[in-house]
């Protein structure tokens, strides 16, 4: 019997999917931490990170108002509940004036399309407690029984699918002052009723209600992964869920677990490092340097410009990582008229230059200090090298690419080809044309059959 290309291409397909089908992952770190990371979350690049709660709601300082005022005792917190609010005033009094009366799912989802984002993460629940759904286990501590009365993480879930991006959740698992988890800390993290009634119900319902394509876990680092029961959620999550074969995870499930277990690597906030990493890696970085959330005092001179977002981006996405840039939303529901434009901004530079970022691969060499410096990125054997500062001259030197007779040279945004000459050894000379302006101080080069 003859047997047909198509048969045996249907016959791979069904190996690879049984195969697929078959894996089962067991609650240890050995086996998680072998759990391929689905390919889309390497090929999309760019997303938003949205912080927004009632830390949203004095919007002084960070979001982390009420451990500043009511821990770590920072003068300048004490003296503005002094100032502004009668004595007594708590923490959960401003709840009630969390109305997000303003918040409009589709205008948010149209604007972080328009950035070039290609996946959203929201804030589920900070380390003030506040879920931002009706979390059942979280009574009159939650967006759809104070405050809003709204179910913010489906109304947000429902505008940024309808775009096809994907969505992802953000979550804590420990609460400052939440007296069940400091019951726990307080035995040394021998008992875990706060994980057995609170955390890990939590995350449960969350994944089964919304579906989540990436869960940004946090709020780790007091107890161990075992105090947390990590590893078993996550051995549901890969192999039970309703989200197994798309869900993406982060590092942080534990004290001592990032940088380490987990899915991609976050390690610290606005990591970045120094060398090519051997694992997948995102970078969170905040449009406003000082805050994550919102606050009313932001001055223009603490927030990145768009031509620092996008060299930022450009080296995050050169070195293997997701760049993943946060926004902080007032408490009536509005992104701030600065944010917008800084997003609709990366938006605009994307349309010319996405080519070289989305679904690109880190080539041999991830950058050089050419005419001007240049990161690079690559898609087999087409290279893309991006500049971000102005040659101020005509002809533009490459040193690391080898070229061949096949090779062409283009400018992103600019069709015809650009004449080149190789240079001695390796390399070569680029004339450049008359360079567009771009508020973004950035270009790309592209090379295609090169090595």
């Amino acid at each position: 019997m003859q047997v047909t290309r198509g048969q045996i291409s249907l016959f791979l397909c069904l190996l690879s999917c049984a195969s697929s089908l078959g894996t089962r992952y067991t609650p240890d770190w050995a086996s998680l931490d072998a759990r391929p990371i689905p390919e889309w979350y390497d090929e999309v690049k760019f997303g938003i990170f949205v912080h927004w709660g009632v830390f949203s709601v004095p919007a002084f300082g960070s979001e982390w108002f009420w451990w500043y005022w009511k821990t770590a005792l920072k003068p300048e917190y004490i003296l503005f509940m002094v100032k502004n609010y009668p004595p007594g005033f708590s923490y959960t009094d401003f709840a009630p004036d969390f109305h997000a009366q303003f918040f409009d799912p589709d205008e948010w989802a149209d604007i972080f399309e328009a950035s070039g984002a290609k996946y959203v993460v929201l804030t589920s629940k900070h380390h003030e407690g506040f879920t931002n759904w009706g979390s059942p286990t979280s009574w009159n501590w939650n967006s759809v029984d104070n405050g809003p009365h709204r179910d913010l993480v489906g109304d947000l879930g429902a505008a940024i699918r309808k775009r096809s991006l994907h969505y992802g959740l953000y979550h804590s698992l420990y609460e400052w002052f939440n007296p069940i988890y400091l019951s726990d800390k307080q035995s040394g993290f021998k008992t875990q009723e706060f994980v057995e009634k609170k955390a890990m119900p939590e995350l449960y319902d969350l994944v089964n209600r919304y579906k989540p394509d990436l869960i940004w876990s946090d709020g780790d680092w007091e107890a161990p992964d075992t105090y947390w029961n990590s590893t078993g959620f996550l051995a549901w999550l890969y192999n039970d869920s309703p989200v197994k074969d798309v869900v993406v995870t982060n590092d942080r499930w534990g004290l001592g677990c990032y940088c380490k277990h987990g899915g991609y690597y976050n390690c610290a906030d606005k990591y970045t490092p120094g060398e090519l990493p051997d694992h997948k890696w995102e970078k969170c970085q905040s449009v406003d340097t000082i805050s994550w959330g919102y606050r009313r005092s932001m001055k223009l001179s603490e927030l990145m410009d768009l031509p620092s977002i996008i060299k930022d981006m450009v080296k995050v996405v050169a070195l293997g990582g997701n760049y993943l840039l946060n926004v902080g939303p007032t408490s009536d529901g509005m992104i701030a008229p600065v944010f917008e434009e800084r997003l609709r901004g990366i938006g605009a530079w994307l349309k010319v230059n996405g080519e070289a970022i989305y679904a690109t691969k880190p080539w041999r060499v991830q950058a050089e200090n050419a005419t001007v410096p240049v990161w690079y990125t690559s898609k087999s054997s087409t290279v893309y090298a991006i500049f971000t500062s102005n040659p101020m001259q005509n002809s533009f030197k490459l040193l690391t690419p080898k070229t061949s007779y096949n090779t062409v040279v283009t400018l992103l945004g600019n069709p015809e080809p650009l004449k080149w000459a190789p240079l001695q050894t390796s390399g070569l000379i680029v004339l450049l044309p008359d360079l567009p302006f771009t508020p973004a101080d950035a270009w790309t080069l592209k090379l295609d059959e090169v090595a």
